[in-house]
C-alpha cells in the first residue's frame, strides 16, 4: 500500500493548472459566505433562541453558567460576560459576538470548584459496575419474541410520538403559564406532526443494534451519532463536537461539556428498555453505554431510570409498581435518587398531581427547564397519579411544564406497551397515522409499523 505522502504527491503532480476567467472573486466570495453565514447563526442562538415548537425562549450561553453552578462550581466573571454578551447581540456585533462566545465558554471550562456546594456530598457513579454494585436488581422475566411483542413495540413507538408531538407546542413553559394560555391540554392545541430532535438519538441507538448486535459498542453509536444527527443542541451539541475532533466516549460526554446531567440522555432511554423487555439489568446497562457518549454521573441516571421503566412495562401492568421500582434502582445516596425520591414522596402526600407538583417545581427552581431533575420530578407525579390512563397521563405531564416532549415521549412509552393499541384512544392516534418524519441523515421517512417490527428483530438478536 502507498504511503500517504506518496497519494498526496501523486495528487500534486497530475493537477493541470485550469483556465479561469480575469475575475474569480465571485468563486471566493460563495465559498466564503455560506460557512461564514453558518457560524454567526449558531453564535447568536448560543445567545438566544426560541424553541421551533413551542417559540420558547432559551439561552446556551446563560444556561451554561447556570449549569456548572448546579453541578458545584463558581464561574467567576460568567455574567459579566453574559451581560456584554446580550448587548452585542441585540447591537448584531457578530464580531463582538464572536469574541464573547470565546470568553464565556473558556470561562465556563475553568469554573473553580465551590466547596461548599451541596452537591459535592452526593456519592458518585462513574461506572456501570459501580452503579451496579449499588442496588439489587429483580429477575429478568421471560417474554416471547413474537407478533404480541410486536403490538407492544408497536403501541410503544406510536405513543412516544405521540408525546412527542403532544409537547413539542408546550415544551420550555411552567406549568402555571400553559394553564393560563390552554387549560389542562388534553388534546392536540395544533395539528401534530412528527419531527422531533429527541427521537433521532433512539433511532441510531437501534441501527446500531440491527448491525453489531451483543457486540455493540459506545463508540459503536458515537459513529453513528456524527453519520446520521446533522445537528444535536447542549450535551449532545458538545458531544458531537467532541467526537468530531476525536474525543471519544466517556470523555465526550464531560470533556468542556457543562450541560452533562440535563435531559439529554433522560430523553432517549426507552428504546433501551425497548430493546431489552423483561430485562430492567440489561436495559440499565444499554442505556449506561449510550449515555456516556454526552452526559456522566447523574445525567446517565437519568437514562437508566426510563430504561428500566420501558423494560418493566412489558412484564409489570402495575404503573406504580413500576414507578416505584425503578426508584429503588436509583441509589439513595445519588442526588438523581434523593429527586426521584422526593418527588415519589410528594406524591403520596398529595391527593391532586398539580399540588404535587408545585411542591417539586418549588424544590429544583435553581435547575433549568431542560435540567434533568426537574424533568425525573415531572416524570414520576405523571405517571404515579395518571394511573395507567393514557390521556390522563398526557396531560397531567404537560401540566408539570418544563421539557414537556421529551418527558411525555418517555413515560407515554411506557403507558402504550402497557395499555396496548387499541386502548390509546383515536383522536391521539388518527393525526399521527403510520409515517414518522425524521432528520436523520438515511432515514427522513419510515412507517411507525416497520419500526415496530424492526424493534422486536433486533430485540430477540440481544436475547441471553
Amino acid at each position: 500500500m502507498k504511503k500517504a505522502w506518496e497519494l498526496a504527491r501523486e495528487m500534486f503532480v497530475e493537477g493541470v493548472p485550469v483556465y479561469q476567467a480575469d475575475d474569480n472573486q465571485t468563486i471566493w466570495e460563495d465559498n466564503a459566505s455560506g460557512p461564514e453565514k453558518a457560524q454567526d447563526e449558531l453564535i447568536k442562538m448560543y445567545w438566544h433562541s426560541q424553541v421551533p415548537g413551542s417559540r420558547a425562549h432559551e439561552s446556551i450561553c446563560l444556561a451554561s453558567i447556570q449549569a456548572m453552578e448546579n453541578r458545584g462550581y463558581i464561574v467567576d466573571g460568567g455574567l459579566e460576560i453574559y451581560k456584554k454578551g446580550l448587548k452585542a447581540y441585540e447591537e448584531n456585533d457578530i464580531v463582538q459576538l464572536h469574541k464573547l462566545t470565546f470568553d464565556l465558554f473558556n470561562t465556563v471550562k475553568n469554573a473553580r470548584k465551590n466547596e461548599a456546594s451541596e452537591y459535592w456530598k452526593q456519592t458518585f457513579y462513574d461506572s456501570f459496575e459501580d452503579y451496579v454494585k449499588a442496588v439489587d436488581f429483580p429477575e429478568k422475566v421471560e417474554v416471547t419474541f413474537d407478533e404480541e411483542l410486536t403490538k407492544k413495540n408497536h403501541a410503544g413507538w406510536l405513543a412516544q410520538i405521540i408525546g412527542g408531538a403532544y409537547g413539542t407546542c408546550i415544551e420550555g413553559y411552567t406549568g402555571e403559564n400553559i394553564a393560563k394560555r390552554y387549560g389542562f391540554v388534553d388534546k392536540y392545541i395544533r395539528k401534530p406532526n412528527t419531527y422531533n430532535d429527541d427521537i433521532t438519538y433512539e433511532l441510531a441507538l437501534l441501527l446500531v443494534y440491527k448491525e453489531f448486535g451483543k457486540k455493540t459498542t459506545a463508540l459503536d453509536i458515537a459513529r453513528e451519532w456524527v453519520a446520521r444527527v446533522p445537528t444535536g443542541w447542549s450535551a449532545e451539541d458538545f458531544a458531537l463536537r467532541n467526537l468530531k475532533a476525536g474525543i471519544l466516549p466517556p470523555k465526550s460526554g464531560t470533556y468542556h461539556n457543562a450541560f452533562n446531567e440535563w435531559i439529554g440522555a433522560q430523553m432517549r432511554g426507552a428504546i433501551c428498555g425497548q430493546l431489552y423487555p423483561g430485562n430492567p439489568y440489561k436495559a440499565a446497562e444499554c442505556a449506561w453505554m449510550d449515555g456516556s457518549i454526552s452526559h456522566a454521573r447523574n445525567g446517565i441516571l437519568g437514562e437508566v431510570f426510563n430504561a428500566i421503566m420501558t423494560s418493566l412495562a412489558y412484564v409489570e401492568t402495575d404503573i406504580r409498581k413500576i414507578v416505584t421500582t425503578a426508584i429503588d434502582l436509583m441509589p439513595e445516596d445519588s442526588e438523581y435518587g434523593q429527586v426521584v425520591r422526593f418527588a415519589l414522596e410528594q406524591c403520596k402526600n398529595h391527593d391532586d398531581y398539580y399540588d404535587a407538583w408545585m411542591k417539586c417545581e418549588e424544590k429544583f427552581i435553581k435547575y433549568n427547564w431542560i435540567h434533568a431533575y426537574p424533568n425525573a420530578a415531572a416524570e414520576v407525579v405523571a405517571l404515579w397519579f395518571g394511573e395507567g390512563d393514557f390521556t390522563k397521563t398526557l396531560a397531567m405531564c404537560g401540566g408539570c411544564g418544563q421539557d414537556v416532549d421529551c418527558n411525555a415521549a418517555q413515560i407515554l412509552t411506557i403507558i402504550g406497551i402497557i395499555v396496548g393499541l387499541d386502548n390509546i384512544p383515536q383522536y391521539w392516534k388518527d393525526p399521527i397515522g403510520d409515517e414518522l418524519d425524521t432528520y436523520v441523515r438515511g432515514l427522513k421517512k419510515m412507517s411507525i409499523k416497520e419500526l415496530a417490527k424492526m424493534t422486536t428483530e433486533v430485540s430477540k438478536t440481544l436475547k441471553d
